[in-house]
């Protein structure tokens, strides 16, 4: 507090912007405030707050607005500015200096606003909007919004933070704060209220969102989404593809806009297509985004195939070997087989090939006291959990055909593999799974229906796949100097 009280937030410029100040306020306040990533801040870019004001549509009156990340105020001074009518904004901020930079730029948008004939009133809530509104889950609010716009905090939770708790109904597993956010800014809305938020696309899937999204798309209808092609232009230190949602507090179904831009700052060249809502929503309430006909073409074909891994007799696990917890067991030198078995981590895997052992890295689990740690040397299909930023392709993997010789081999936690829980897959399976999941085909299916870097075990379950005996022929046919892409869509009949 002592660094914020010597320095004077900046001043507005005559007839300066409200974003723009905002911006400008947000900006000055990261120069000496280094708490954004413990704190999940992600100011938000004056052109994708622009973005966003520009999709609520307005009603006549005043527009009751609540921002609960408000941050410096970027998106309601957005709003500010698009809206026609008055505003009375409820706006959260947990930091205290960062609510006082809030209240002046606040106060500026207000006096702009009355120079314009209009007015603003607002309230800040110096506090946790998780803990202040998260009863509004259970109960019916009685001082309903019709606005909710943010980009919220984002960070995981502990089961045990009193948030998690707070917000149950929403929750499984280790929950992220972000959706929290969303579910509570779906309650608290009134009927045909509006919603927009940026965030992470992780919720779109995966066993984490599950209770989210049961009760989120519940009472919300998507109205818009929109997509950027590059991960760093929006949020450079936020692993997942960002989205921005627009949706209603409705049950009525109605067309859904899919829009596209490069980045957040080309918003003047976005694409846009519409979809019924039943080609975005199924029925486990997996988000599905596709962008062109293409995309359509392959979610059609892959959601007809005919079984999932299941079906075969097939799982799909995680690597149980979380380093960090078995250090007295890793090693970067060891006897394989007699007293090491062989450790795979993510590094080793690259498409349809495992190379190990690789130089600097620790490659050696020891056998005695890691034995429930370890796995019987068969065969296996082995993906990456997580991708880089800069990597083109979500899914990676190859086959692993217990070529080493041990009895046992590990399996590092950054890693998923496809087994056959009461035998072994066959060379022609394991090797037809890996070279399906490497093709262009799969990868494209996947990224339509998870934004996230992270590639579940539950996603792969929920996938459908085709017949094992077209698996198989794949597996038969495939070798290092194949095109696996023309081989896929030969055994499979796809034809351009």
């Amino acid at each position: 507090m002592g660094v914020f009280m010597v320095m004077a937030i900046p001043s507005p410029s005559f007839d300066e912007r409200p974003t723009a100040y905002a911006d400008r306020v947000g900006s000055w306040f990261l120069t000496w405030n280094k708490s954004k990533k413990e704190m999940g801040q992600y100011f938000t870019p004056i052109s994708v707050a622009n973005y966003m004001a520009h999709l609520v549509t307005s009603i006549k009156g005043t527009m009751r607005v609540l921002d609960p990340g408000a941050g410096a105020g970027i998106l309601s001074c957005a709003l500010c500015e698009r809206l026609p009518g008055n505003i009375d904004l409820e706006a959260y901020e947990t930091d205290p200096e960062l609510a006082d930079c809030l209240e002046t730029c606040l106060c500026y948008a207000q006096t702009w606003m009355k120079a314009r004939g209009r007015s603003l009133q607002f309230k800040i809530v110096r506090g946790d909007f998780v803990m202040a509104r998260a009863w509004a889950l259970r109960w019916p609010t009685n001082d309903p919004f019709d606005v909710v716009i943010s980009n919220p905090p984002y960070f995981k939770l502990s089961k045990a933070d009193p948030r998690a708790k707070a917000a149950a109904m929403v929750v499984h597993g280790q929950p992220n704060i972000y959706a929290i956010f969303m579910a509570l800014g779906a309650a608290m809305l009134n009927a045909d209220g509006q919603l927009v938020f940026i965030t992470p696309r992780s919720y779109a899937a995966g066993q984490y969102f599950s209770r989210f999204r049961d009760y989120f798309f519940s009472i919300m209808r998507p109205r818009t989404i929109h997509l950027f092609d590059s991960r760093r232009d929006v949020f450079n230190d936020v692993l997942q593809e960002s989205v921005i949602l627009h949706a209603e507090r409705s049950k009525q179904d109605r067309d859904v806009i899919i829009s596209f831009s490069a980045s957040g700052q080309d918003f003047g060249n976005l694409k846009q297509r519409m979809l019924p809502l039943s080609e975005i929503l199924n029925g486990d309430n997996i988000l599905h985004i596709p962008l062109s006909d293409r995309h359509d073409e392959i979610a059609e074909l892959v959601r007809a195939w005919p079984a999932h891994l299941y079906d075969y007799g097939i799982e799909v696990s995680t690597g149980p070997v979380v380093p960090f917890r078995a250090t007295q067991f890793v090693s970067s030198q060891g006897n394989v087989p007699e007293t090491h078995a062989p450790l795979i981590w993510m590094q080793n895997v690259r498409p349809m090939k495992i190379t190990w052992p690789l130089p600097r890295k620790n490659q050696y689990i020891a056998r005695k006291g890691a034995e429930k740690l370890l796995l019987p040397n068969r065969n296996y299909v082995v993906l990456r959990r997580f991708s880089a930023k800069e990597e083109q392709r979500r899914l990676i993997a190859a086959p692993y055909l217990a070529e080493i010789d041990s009895d046992w081999i590990g399996l590092e936690n950054h890693l998923n593999y496809v087994h056959r829980p009461n035998g072994t897959l066959s060379i022609e399976e394991a090797r037809g799974l890996a070279a399906l999941l490497n093709s262009d085909l799969v990868d494209t299916y996947f990224r339509i229906s998870s934004g996230n870097t992270q590639v579940s075990a539950t996603e792969l379950r929920a996938m459908r796949l085709p017949p094992l005996e077209a698996i198989c022929e794949i597996g038969q046919r495939v070798t290092g100097e194949t095109n696996i892409n023309a081989l896929v869509n030969d055994v499979l009949g796809i034809y351009a």
